[in-house]
């Protein structure tokens, strides 16, 4: 699709300040979950090696770990070094407004995360008609969903503001306000 021609002084090169929205609270809850499973797992063996010799929890986790392969230790260090880095990849999903374009992160099968990146000049619409998922039309007529954020009207909004600024079509949407603030209403009157 051809974008419309601008006035004269239009100026394409608008580079937007680089804003990070991160995945809905959500997609953290199995991550949380996970992290609390393994710190209670981890709790309880350090417990259980304070305990008094022929405890219920010295015989099961202190005497069974003696003659296993890994210790109770190794093992609840694991779970819970599992728990943070899973943790910490949920936060790493979500879109990203970068000034040369948008960036977004997502999850693909079998947990593997995939990182794409759109130049502006690549995006060809933005569809905001939606009132779950954004979607983006590239220039080569493929499509793309960006990905659930914690704020979506916020990420429609600023998404919204940067295709007007760069002339590129957008269907939905909320319109964007360009009626000045009120504080700078009371500047130009006082002014004038």
């Amino acid at each position: 699709m051809a974008r419309p021609s601008r006035p004269p002084g239009f100026d394409m090169t608008y580079r937007p300040a680089e804003t990070a929205f991160g995945p809905p609270l959500s997609a953290h809850l199995p991550s949380a979950f996970y992290l609390l499973c393994a710190v209670a797992i981890a709790v309880t063996v350090f417990v259980a090696y304070q305990a008094p010799v022929g405890s219920f929890l010295y015989n099961q986790i202190v005497e069974r770990s003696a003659r296993g392969v890994i210790g109770a230790r190794t093992v609840s260090l694991l779970l819970v070094a599992g728990a943070i880095s899973s943790l910490l990849k949920t936060s790493m999903r979500g879109v990203r407004i970068r000034p040369d374009g948008l960036e977004f992160r997502e999850v693909a099968a079998l947990g593997i995360p995939r990182l794409r990146r759109y130049k502006w000049a690549q995006i060809d619409r933005i569809l905001l008609d939606s009132p779950s998922t954004i979607m983006i039309e590239l220039w080569d007529g493929t499509h793309a969903y960006l990905p659930d954020v914690s704020d979506r009207e916020q990420l429609a909004a600023a998404l919204e503001k940067i295709a007007l600024a760069r002339a590129i079509p957008v269907r939905g949407g909320s319109g964007v306000d360009e009626l000045p603030d009120e504080t700078e209403r009371e500047d130009r009157e006082d002014a004038g």
